[in-house]
């Protein structure tokens, strides 16, 4: 039986909205998803003119609903803004404003920050936009705590995104949020997109692509997962990949975002978490057989990388 699940996701566009934001939008949050046996989001499109003319005028969209639709929303989603130079509509601006007023959810795809922080409720708060316009970001809006290295920014009720396809992340975030871990990484394998990219947006500014590509990870890693509850170390990652641990740093640096040990780590929460939304309820069994040791360790590392106790986590994501 599907679980009673009832959220009204709603995303503004314009003329010139990136078509690639707006697909990742419909994806997640507007397709169903039978096989999690779950009621899904309700997604909708909305804008101030009932026609609209895509990014670098590909296509024309039409049909969408007004911009009284954000006032029906749990989460409200703004894309990217062609032009970050200029305030955005100010009929726009009022609809994100009474959103933020009644504590919808707000959340911004790449140079959507721009939009968030001209309505005002980005003053105090954290957030990050696209590595390119984090100059021009920080010049407007100074009284916006930028974060300009990251993939995404959990504010509270405010999630920020960097570039567009940090949307896929964003996106996968929330899901997790949402409905639990294991439903991210359902959504994630249906998309063969990671559920984590480690290493923020550094990557991509400083070395966009790699001088040489490197042989892929992917059978190590294949090989890691299958033993998450041992005590797996750099050494022997290194090892069974027949490379020094320098050149296994650099690989996963070059491919992931991030270093061995910090992957190791975030697959052994997502271990957890899936145990403990299947009902295992001893901490220090999840703890050994995700790898992370001790009950302590389990609980440092996922205040750290959820924001919740265990028990917390339970309630929220567990079996009814």
């Amino acid at each position: 039986m599907a679980q009673d699940f009832s959220h009204r996701v709603v995303m503004i566009v314009a003329d010139g909205s990136n078509p690639f934001e707006m697909g990742v939008a419909t994806e997640l949050f507007g397709l169903a998803r039978p096989e999690l046996d779950r009621r899904w989001y309700d997604f909708e499109l909305c804008a101030e003119s009932p026609s609209v003319r895509m990014h670098s005028g590909f296509f024309q969209l039409s049909g969408v609903a007004g911009l009284d639709a954000v006032d029906r929303a749990d989460t409200v989603i703004v894309p990217n803004r062609p032009d970050p130079e200029n305030d955005p509509p100010p009929a726009v601006l009022d609809a994100v404003r009474r959103a933020a007023a009644r504590g919808a959810r707000l959340v911004s795809f790449c140079t959507g920050s721009f939009t968030l922080a001209a309505a005002g409720v980005l003053d105090g708060r954290r957030a990050t936009t696209h590595w390119s316009w984090a100059g021009l970001f920080a010049a407007r809006f100074p009284a916006v705590r930028l974060e300009p290295e990251v993939l995404f920014v959990v504010d509270g009720d405010i999630v920020t995104a960097a570039g567009s396809a940090a949307a896929l992340d964003t996106s996968l975030e929330l899901i997790r949020r949402d409905h639990g871990a294991q439903a991210a990484l359902s959504v994630s394998r249906r998309l063969v997109f990671a559920l984590h990219r480690d290493g923020g947006q550094r990557q991509f500014v400083e070395q966009p692509l790699p001088a040489v590509p490197d042989s892929s990870l992917a059978p190590l890693l294949a090989w890691a997962q299958e033993r998450l509850g041992t005590a797996l170390t750099v050494a022997e990652l290194a090892a069974h990949a027949a490379v020094s641990q320098a050149t296994l740093h650099r690989r996963f640096r070059a491919q992931l975002g991030t270093t061995p040990l910090a992957w190791l780590t975030a697959q052994r929460v997502a271990l957890a978490c899936r145990l403990m939304e299947e009902g295992e309820p001893r901490l220090d069994r999840v703890a050994r057989i995700s790898g992370l040791g001790t009950a302590a360790n389990l609980r440092a590392q996922l205040r750290r990388r959820t924001g919740l106790p265990p028990s917390a986590y339970r309630r929220r994501f567990g079996p009814a």
